[in-house]
């Protein structure tokens, strides 16, 4: 190939990620340099001629049209003079990044502080009322049970604890139905509602009915306040009513909730060692892992975590924790859990090895100063055939006893349970059996009062922060999962919000009818009551298991999305402490009563770190003491699979690295885990547009702790306009007068006045809240004083337009029609005009400038994407960027160009982005344009001897990031260059026209290969087949066994648990589709030093001439190629995102490392008045018909024989 450059300027090429590219890019390449390099056959035609100073003339006169049109419609030269004639009284301050983060910090403290004392007046209350209030035995007393709330039986009268209870719309708690004058009590389906026990706990916590009000009212951006009691009960406040799930069954227990657990116990190391010996076959292994899996569920990511399996001989069931132990987030624990459903029984059961492996692991562990450097304990699952324990408990853990051993007895034989007993007896722990499934979940937590005995007998209130949670928009995290609204509070919702419909009585069929316009901010709203997979992780369910539409799109490939979610709209934290016990009698067992909680949503938390102070590209992030992402811009927590949006697997470990990946030597993390103070910078490469396209940016980051949580508070100003505000000042009756015009709107998102305290002003919009402020209507109302001022300034400055615009669409002939739809302008301030040249029925791209469009208004997140791109581009350069019209009709089909410019402000040697301006231009006139263009030839006389519309020549219109506006072949629009014209691309690549830039994603979801021993399996082996059938004829046997309510005298409750468990494990063995995993994506970038160039193309049998021309104003480039000459030698060039696959060292090694975390720092180990002999007893083991015929399945169907 050859070909000629010709810049303008110094030529940079930007350099690739020093990351090292995946093995397919390399491979890509080699072929493509051979391909290359490779000398051509003696060409067989000749080379069809391009004129370079006709393409260049065409790439003028288009890009002149193109500059008259966008500079007439949008009025940017207007603009940029209005902002020119006040210039001498503005001011340019430089932001203070460190000044601005410790402010932020100081906020957010202060209102996490009002939760602490929300949840603080709850503990005395609750502990209170406990130390007044004697245990009654036959204690009878009616309570608002939220599940039988208004119901009525068919006499009409309200069944048994069903009472009339107000339900009311509040906006507060996301408009749901509500009773803010009391709470209601949600018990799990396997607790008996009238339990002595659980009567008094709840006669007793009555008394916290008037302190939720009091807190409310003191506070009113509080949210869900909740009492989780260990006996089972769920106190709620605001009262609300709770639907089972389809099973009839509510599966949600507050004791199983990381909120609970983290209050309850402090961090703890723990090895798992279960017994997988031949003696455990069947029924016993099933509960094993099922115990197992219900002790992972207890740990959080403050816990370490290991699982030995031991026979004659012992396995870590992961090869790569080897002697160690691995932190407890949601990433291994969801590993472990599938570990273990793979395990296999054989051999005999040798114990003595297995608990020396985990003291030794513990021991080690704690001298090396790894892992929570707190509790530790091994927890020992068997069917109790256990010998040569003693020696091992005598060398490791006597006499100081640091390990607590806890001992479950798998099945019914009772013959080995008094050696467990005195293992657990003796080593602080505590013994159960385990006999039926249902029986797990009720015997583990057993393990959590134990470790909370010391915290107890002190009586240490510790404040407890959560990681991040998904908000399901139903309830608090602490309910964290079921809905308490059925299907037609759903409807109504997504009626309200989405446009939904569906005949009176009818079934919804949400995936089918939802609009497609509906908004992102309301997928996440409407999401709680239509994903299924997304209530699970808040422990509700609505009974169905419909989903909501995607607000994301995948790109650039099914591997990866891109988009980010508005991640502050779907994320909260919660507050904990523990209510414990103050009766004298009881010290030494310390009892603990529950947990209180409240909610405290992220989206709150980060408007006090306000947009418009962080210019175009600068934002605010929180991150834990173990480096996790609390809320980012760019976490990801969703990903769509099919038509369903779920939360990822491991949406809240998301480490800061990962989000903020150029910080390859980890000093941000570091220094922000650490809790320190400071600042530091470092070049980015910030993915745009769903990852279409990349910005170049030098970002100071400034980072602080807030005090008293977990949290470290981050803040990002991009170097350059980034670092400076734009301060104007102007009267406030001048500004009111400008402000109320009709084409105005303010961030509906940003804080310009509080609308969310009072009732009254929640009806409010920004816009209104404002102007009652002003006029000084509402004195109660709270302001950002310098944002309004800012906005006042950029409603006088901009005014004209409005006049402008009305004036040019009135003087304007029809043919305005069929060139631009509308122009906007927005400004720092959020301030947002725009103004139709057509009717808002003509209107191509309806959903620009709507809330429907996240990516074209200002968010709580981002400015827009056209204020963004134009920021980067010099003032006056016209950006475009090509839309697509969503709608059924088109649903990807190009239908428009947004087309943006920057207006910029200097003083004093300091430049601002003041504002930006731009139009919504068709693309039948962009195209009448081009072609017109390439109709020009100079000083020729005739007819022209070259045009676009010659068969022998390709013309392409492409933006800076290779993507195609403009081609002979309609359905080439929208899509990349490489696609279309590899060796073009792979030629503009090699001369450094384009280079190449690798991005990484470290949230992206992909599919994970299959594993399939033989295909052919089936066929080979009949008998496998019919085995499977078999197996699922029997599930489907035992499934209606436990629906009998023919036999519902015999412990009803505890055949729903077992139901409910049932269901749980086997939808947890069915493997989601996709899985988390690293991906790597190319992303092109024009060099914009390079503006002409031309060469050939060797293609074997021809030569393929080129010429390329920058459109001058522009993000545009003008290509024309040789369509005569065939080069599909060359394969295409493809954005697609490749996973990064990592050799099993690497990989083990990743798993392995022990990233740097802050410990929390309380802990609670052990109590010299503790009673350790209390110890645990014989478990219950009365159980259901259906349960009892658990052990006859499970040996019709053994595990092994369908493996």
């Amino acid at each position: 190939m050859r070909g000629e450059l010709a810049p303008t300027s110094e030529t940079r090429i930007i350099p690739l990620s020093p990351i090292p590219v995946t093995w397919a890019s390399l491979r890509k390449t080699a072929i493509l340099l051979c391909l290359l390099s490779s000398t051509s056959l003696s060409p067989t035609r000749g080379q069809v001629r391009i004129p370079v100073e006709t393409v260049k003339l065409w790439a003028d006169t288009f890009g002149r049209d193109l500059y008259d049109t966008v500079t007439k419609y949008s009025g940017s030269l207007l603009l940029q003079k209005k902002y020119k004639d006040v210039e001498s009284s503005l001011k340019i301050k430089e932001v203070d990044g460190l000044e601005l983060v410790r402010k932020f910090s100081e906020d957010m403290e202060t209102m996490l502080r009002r939760k602490v004392e929300a949840v603080q007046n709850l503990v005395e209350a609750a502990e209170e009322a406990d130390l007044n209030h004697e245990f009654n035995e036959s204690l009878v007393f009616d309570y608002y049970n939220s599940v039988l709330l208004n119901e009525k039986d068919s006499s009409g009268a309200y069944v048994e604890l069903g009472a009339e209870f107000l339900l009311e719309a509040n906006a507060h708690f996301s408009d749901l139905l509500v009773n803010t004058t009391l709470s209601s009590v949600q018990l799990p389906t396997n607790v008996y509602n009238k339990d002595p026990d659980i009567l008094n706990g709840i006669y007793m916590s009555e008394a916290l009915n008037a302190v939720f009000v009091e807190n409310f009212q003191r506070d009113p951006t509080l949210t869900w306040q909740y009492f989780g009691s260990s006996t089972g009960f769920f106190r709620i406040y605001p009262g609300i009513k709770w639907t089972p799930d389809e099973n009839g069954v509510i599966t949600f227990d507050c004791r199983n909730r990381g909120w609970y657990i983290q209050a309850a116990t402090s961090p703890k190391d723990i090895v798992i060692v279960v017994d997988t010996s031949g003696s455990m076959k069947g029924l016993r292994m099933t509960i094993a892992k099922h115990t197992v899996s219900t002790i992972l569920d207890t740990l959080g990511e403050n816990d370490f975590v290991n699982i030995i399996a031991y026979n004659d001989y012992i396995h870590y069931i992961e090869p790569c924790f080897k002697g160690i132990l691995v932190q407890a987030d949601r990433d291994n624990r969801e590993h472990f859990k599938q570990l273990v459903d793979e395990l296999m029984v054989k051999g005999v059961g040798v114990v003595d090895r297995a608990l020396r492996e985990a003291f030794q692991i513990l021991q080690q562990f704690q001298e090396a100063g790894q892992g929570s450097l707190c509790n530790q304990a091994i927890m020992l699952i068997t069917d109790g055939a256990v010998e040569d324990y003693e020696p091992v408990l005598e060398k490791y853990n006597w006499p100081d006893r640091k390990v607590r051993v806890f001992t479950y007895l798998i099945g019914r034989e009772v013959s080995f349970a008094d050696r467990l007993k005195w293992i657990a007896c003796n080593n602080k722990g505590y013994y159960t059996q385990i006999s039926t499934l249902a029986d797990a979940q009720e015997n583990v937590m057993e393990y959590l009062h134990v470790l909370s005995r010391p915290m107890v007998i002190n009586h240490d209130h510790d404040i407890t922060w959560t990681e991040a949670y998904i908000d399901s928009k139903v309830g608090p995290q602490g309910a964290s999962g079921g809905s308490w609204v059925g299907e037609g509070w759903a409807e109504h919702l997504l009626g309200r919000h989405c446009g939904v419909t569906s005949p009176p009585g009818a079934a919804p069929h949400w995936t089918e009818t939802l609009a497609p316009d509906c908004p992102s901010s309301m997928v996440l709203a409407c999401l709680p009551v239509l994903s299924h997979p997304l209530q699970e992780e808040r422990g509700l369910t609505s009974g169905s298991d419909t989903t909501a539409m995607s607000d994301s799109v995948l790109s650039p490939a099914p591997l990866t999305v891109l988009h980010p979610q508005a991640q502050s709209l779907a994320l909260l934290t919660t507050v904990a402490m523990p209510v414990f016990s103050k009766k004298n009698e009881t010290r030494s067992h310390g009892i603990l009563l529950g947990v209180v909680g409240s909610d405290v949503a992220l989206r709150e938390l980060m408007k006090l770190a306000p947009r418009y102070k962080l210019g175009v590209h600068g934002y605010a992030f929180l991150n834990t003491n173990n480096g996790y992402i609390l809320s980012h811009p760019d976490l990801r927590p969703l990903y769509r699979e099919g038509k369903k949006l779920k939360p990822k697997p491991n949406y809240n470990s998301v480490d800061l690295s990962e989000v903020e990946w150029e910080d390859q030597a980890g000093m941000l993390r570091t220094a922000m885990i650490n809790g320190e103070t400071g600042s530091l910078s470092m070049d980015v490469k910030v993915p745009l547009d769903r990852g279409k396209r990349v910005l170049f940016l030098t970002n100071d980051y400034f980072f602080t702790d807030i005090s008293d949580t977990p949290f470290s508070l981050g803040v990002v100003l991009s170097r350059g306009h980034g670092e400076y505000i734009l301060l104007g000042n102007t009267s406030v009756e001048e500004g009111l007068h400008d402000l109320l015009h009709p084409d105005l709107s303010l961030a509906g998102d940003w804080i310009y006045c509080i609308t969310d305290i009072d009732p009254e002003h929640r009806k409010l919009s920004q816009l209104e809240a404002v102007v009652r402020f002003l006029t000084q209507e509402d004195p109660a109302l709270e302001c950002d004083e310098e944002l309004l001022q800012e906005a006042l300034f950029d409603a006088v400055v901009t005014a004209p337009m409005e006049a402008y615009w009305t004036a040019l669409a009135l003087n304007s002939s029809d043919e305005s029609e069929q060139v631009v739809d509308m122009a906007f302008l927005g400004t720092r301030a959020g301030l947002l005009r725009s103004s139709l040249f057509v009717g808002s029925e003509k209107v191509s791209d309806k959903r620009f400038l709507t809330p429907a469009d996240e990516d074209s208004m200002f968010t709580l997140d981002h400015f827009p994407l056209w204020y963004r791109q134009a920021a980067e581009h010099p003032p006056g350069s016209m950006v475009f960027n090509l839309r697509s019209a969503e709608g059924p009709e088109s649903p990807s089909k190009p239908a428009v160009v947004t087309v943006s410019t920057a207006v910029a402000v200097s003083v004093d040697n300091r430049t601002a982005i003041a504002a930006a301006v731009g139009v919504q231009m068709r693309m039948e006139f962009l195209q009448r344009s081009f072609w017109a263009a390439t109709r020009q030839c100079g000083a020729a006389e005739g007819p022209c001897p070259e045009s676009c519309q010659d068969s022998d020549l390709d013309c392409f219109v492409v933006d800076n990031n290779g993507f195609i506006l403009i081609s002979e072949r309609p359905q080439e629009v929208g899509r990349f260059l490489g696609e279309v014209d590899g060796a073009l691309v792979t030629q503009l690549l090699s001369m450094g026209v384009f280079s190449q830039v690798t991005m990484y994603d470290y949230q992206a979801m992909c599919r994970p290969p299959t594993h399939h021993h033989s295909a052919s399996q089936p066929l080979v082996s009949p008998i496998s087949a019919i085995l499977s059938a078999t197996r699922w004829l029997m599930n489907e046997l035992l499934l209606l066994l436990l629906e009998w309510r023919a036999w519902g005298s015999w412990r009803g409750d505890h055949r729903a648990e077992a139901k409910t468990v049932f269901h749980h494990s086997h939808k947890h063995k069915k493997q989601d589709l996709l899985q988390p995993c690293d991906t790597a994506y190319p992303v092109f970038v024009h060099q914009t030093a390079v503006r002409e160039a031309n060469g050939t193309m060797e293609c074997r049998a021809c030569q393929k001439a080129f010429v390329m021309q920058q459109v001058p104003s522009s993000n545009l480039l003008l290509l024309v190629t040789d369509r005569t000459c065939d080069c599909s030698i060359f394969p295409p060039v493809l954005r697609e995102a490749e996973e990064v696959k990592y050799n099993a060292s690497v990989k083990c090694d990743r798993m392995r490392s022990q990233r740097l975390r802050r410990r929390p720092d309380a802990c609670h180990a052990f109590h010299p008045e503790e009673n350790a002999q209390d110890c645990g007893g014989a478990s219950d083991t009365s159980a259901s018909l259906a349960l009892l015929l658990l052990p006859l399945w499970a040996w019709v169907l053994p595990p092994q024989l369908l493996r």
